[in-house]
């Protein structure tokens, strides 16, 4: 049975660029795997065609002698490293060997998490985030405020400037992995890359440890930084600070610091969003004749509003302005001031007899109460019908 053509086996056409090629190559590997259709005998033949194929097509050499004069380039060489007519060494695959066409796909799928694709292990890693927890005032996210704070974090050691070798001395290959970082195993099909266990990824090794940082680079230090907290923050907002978290091993370049913001609760304001609000008991006597009260604002100023009679408890009335900013601009929100009518504790005997004068001539002075009652009595009358 005649070969088919190594473009067509991959579904690409002859002008595809070599990551065209690629991407192509690993849509058929995961559709054709073996272990993805036990039941159909077939799969594994065209799973070893696609090998195949991606073999020649991936190296620039071979695709450029297939694409001069097809499958005859690699005949009569195949599997024995032998000369095909362009000159370029025979494809070595005739056995079904792809190994090595896979390894190129599992290094671009897993490269990331084995440290890195080919081309050497990780000389110097990146230091961790760190995150610090600040907990601010009402009054300092309506204003904004600098904040100075300590945070234990790992440094750059001064003694060996982050190198973790002794002065004068310097990291070695690592023996085991040749500097990659990582060794390979070869698995059935498969060739499995995991990090190196004698320099953990590293791909060096110190001989000569710095006394102060045991070989590590960086020491445990606290830190004191100052902190812009811009006006409008609320609980939740998020700061970066670049570069201001903990050292990278052996040099490598920091981590950032994120500041997460909480703010405290209010004795007198309560917040939501950019509005707050403002709960002010008020008298029996201001609810029911009116009047103009002042209140405080969360700018340290004073505000007065004026009650309507008749006023009943949880009335809103609303400051516009008064709130709080936006962060980042966007103007200020307002301040509701809700009310809530208090009723008169401890009287003396006069203020009672005056209460009671009062409820004798009030009766039709509460409309909420006279139909409340009036619902109840049909209720009533309705259980008894």
């Amino acid at each position: 049975m005649a070969k088919r053509d190594y473009y067509d086996v991959l579904g690409v056409s002859k002008g595809a660029s070599a990551d065209e090629i690629k991407k192509a190559y690993r849509t058929k590997a995961k559709e054709l795997h073996p272990d993805r259709n036990k039941d159909s005998p077939e799969s594994e033949a065209l799973f070893k065609e696609a090998n195949e194929a991606y073999e020649v097509l991936k190296d620039a050499d071979k695709k450029a002698a297939y694409d001069r004069f097809g499958h005859a380039a690699f005949e009569n060489g195949m599997g024995s490293g032998g000369q095909h007519p362009g000159g370029a060494g025979g494809a070595g695959f005739g056995g079904g060997d792809f190994s090595s066409a896979f390894s190129d796909v599992f290094d671009d799928l897993f490269g990331d998490f084995m440290g890195g694709g080919r081309g050497g292990g990780r000389r110097a890693a990146r230091g961790s985030d760190l995150r610090y927890n600040l907990r601010v005032s009402l009054d300092d996210a309506f204003s904004g405020v600098q904040k100075t704070i300590n945070v234990p974090t790992a440094v750059h050691c001064s003694s060996c400037s982050g190198s973790g070798s002794e002065s004068g001395s310097e990291p070695t290959s690592c023996p085991t992995c040749s500097g990659m970082g990582k060794v390979r195993a070869q698995q059935g099909f498969f060739t499995v890359e995991r990090t190196c266990p004698t320099c953990s990824g590293m791909g060096q090794i110190i001989k000569n440890p710095c006394k102060a940082c045991g070989g590590a680079g960086r020491i445990e230090k606290e830190r004191s930084l100052s902190v812009n907290i811009p006006a409008g923050v609320e609980t939740g907002t998020r700061i970066r600070l670049a570069g201001e978290g903990e050292a990278g091993m052996r040099g490598g370049p920091p981590g950032d610091l994120y500041i997460f913001v909480e703010v405290a609760d209010h004795d007198l304001f309560e917040r939501d969003g950019v509005n707050l609000f403002c709960r002010v008991p008020v008298s029996i006597a201001k609810a029911a004749l009116g009047g103009s009260i002042e209140v405080p604002t969360i700018d340290g100023g004073r505000g007065r509003i004026q009650i309507p009679a008749g006023s009943q408890s949880g009335r809103q009335m609303r400051l516009r302005g008064k709130g709080m900013p936006a962060l980042r601009g966007g103007g200020t929100g307002d301040m509701f001031i809700e009310l809530a009518v208090e009723t008169p504790v401890n009287l003396t005997s006069r203020q009672k007899e005056l209460l009671e004068e009062f409820d004798r001539l009030s009766e039709d002075n509460n409309p909420e109460a006279k139909s409340f009652f009036s619902s109840v009595k049909s209720f009533w009358d309705g259980m008894k019908g």
